[in-house]
């Protein structure tokens, strides 16, 4: 008997748990192909912590091969989804094109950075997506610390120590929070430093941070990270930032050395030019079993998708027509997908995905926190406990979840690591030196 060949387009949360589900619910019926750039999955909700120093880089990611044992890991970027023809085209990373057949796809493509055209952005910007992001991010800011110290000049100096972060979503205020944190405990190290050097501003368009957790609490967090010395500047927009020079739609303007962009996602740019039918904001549209739909609500046959790439519908009442773009979803859904993409390859009915969101948690660094869940509100130490507690249980495999209790108890018990390690993106440059010396 032939087995189906199932193809997963993206090795995150929704292609990890749609994988592992179909190994587990049916074995001998598929030949499973997960196809990404990155040989692992990434847990983003601990990046601020990587970036801060609390969680070793390694620790947040899944690799791929290793859980997924049984199933055919290709790295490379998709291209081209040509349904019609079953074939997705995807390139390596060293240029070489290669096609892949499939009978049933599972769009998990995700979300990418979503960024406009400001004047300067593409060119001095950097994302907080990728785990690399998070570690190049902490190398960074320690490393301007380190030359803040060593500089007489008092406008150079400014300068380093400037970071400017836009964005006042989850990701923006934990990596805003947590580096600030980072940054701060570093300085017991810098004598010549002291933390009114520092200058950590966040630039929001909206009237608000944390929209998710609603007004009160995001008040309360505006409060507490500007209690901290940090700037929230809401209603404001980022005008330009060439060459660090940092314009503002408030007027002011000032010279930065590093600037965050967490200004919101959208949709992988790939599946706009492939066959399979878009919803009204760009995502592959999908009924609530998950399977891809058409215009009119019919099946687009062997195809499905979940996550942030997906428009699915919320069945919960008062929760919006969609699915927030969460983690908390993706994972269910994509545990929901395989069971239902199981069931239809043994002929059993679909059955609809409906889950009500638990809360929704965020760290603002060591010992500090907000959190909304089951209708309670925590602020202090007691989010920040619930924020690590779930995040721990939530992370994939018994392998991860052991090796960040290790960090944070390591952490706990001998502060972070506060080295800088920013030549890890020239490893070449000392030995060139020697080359021409």
């Amino acid at each position: 008997m032939s087995r189906t060949r199932v193809l997963i387009l993206g090795g995150g949360y929704v292609g990890l748990y749609t994988a592992l589900t179909l190994l587990r619910k049916a074995p001998d019926k598929v030949d499973i192909t997960v196809l990404d750039r990155r040989p692992y999955m990434t847990y983003a909700p601990f990046l601020p912590e990587v970036g801060a120093g609390s969680i070793e880089p390694r620790h947040a990611v899944v690799p791929l091969r290793r859980e997924l044992d049984g199933a055919r890991i290709l790295q490379g970027k998709v291209e081209r989804i040509d349904h019609a023809s079953r074939t997705v085209e995807a390139t390596t990373d060293l240029g070489e094109v290669f096609a892949v057949e499939y009978d049933e796809i599972v769009i998990a493509l995700g979300a990418v950075s979503r960024t406009l055209p400001v004047p300067g952005l593409a060119e001095f910007g950097i994302g907080f997506k990728y785990v690399e992001e998070a570690i190049s991010l902490r190398n960074r800011v320690l490393g301007r610390i380190a030359r803040a110290a060593t500089t007489e000049d008092e406008d150079l100096r400014r300068k380093l120590l400037t970071f400017v972060f836009v964005g006042g979503g989850f990701a923006g205020v934990e990596a805003f929070a947590e580096t600030e944190d980072m940054a701060k405990a570093a300085l017991r190290y810098y004598p010549e430093l002291s933390r009114d050097d520092l200058n950590f501003v966040m630039v929001e368009a909206m009237n608000r941070i944390l929209p998710e957790m609603g007004p009160d609490m995001g008040a309360y967090t505006v409060e507490e990270l500007e209690r901290r010395g940090m700037r929230v500047l809401l209603e404001t927009r980022l005008e330009s930032c060439v060459d660090g020079h940092i314009v503002l739609s408030n007027g002011e303007a000032f010279e930065a050395d590093t600037l965050v962009w967490t200004a919101g996602v959208k949709p992988s740019p790939v599946i706009q030019s492939s066959d399979l039918p878009l919803g009204p904001r760009g995502h592959v549209n999908t009924a609530a079993t998950l399977q891809v739909i058409d215009e009119h609500g019919v099946p687009v046959r062997g195809a499905w998708a979940a996550g942030d790439c997906a428009q699915v519908p919320n069945l919960v009442e008062d929760e919006g027509d969609w699915c927030a773009p969460s983690a908390q979803h993706a994972v269910r859904q994509a545990k929901h997908l395989g069971r239902n993409l199981a069931a239809y390859l043994n002929g059993e009915p679909l059955t609809q995905y409906k889950h009500k969101h638990l809360g929704v948690v965020a760290s603002l660094g060591l010992n500090k926190g907000v959190a909304t869940t089951m209708g309670f509100k925590l602020r202090g130490w007691p989010a920040w406990v619930m924020h690590r507690t779930y995040h721990l249980l939530a992370i994939p495999t018994f392998n991860r979840k052991a090796r960040v209790a290790l960090d944070w108890t390591t952490a706990l018990l001998f502060r972070r690591d506060l080295v800088s390690m920013g030549r890890i993106h020239e490893p070449r440059r000392a030995f060139e030196e020697a080359a021409r010396s």
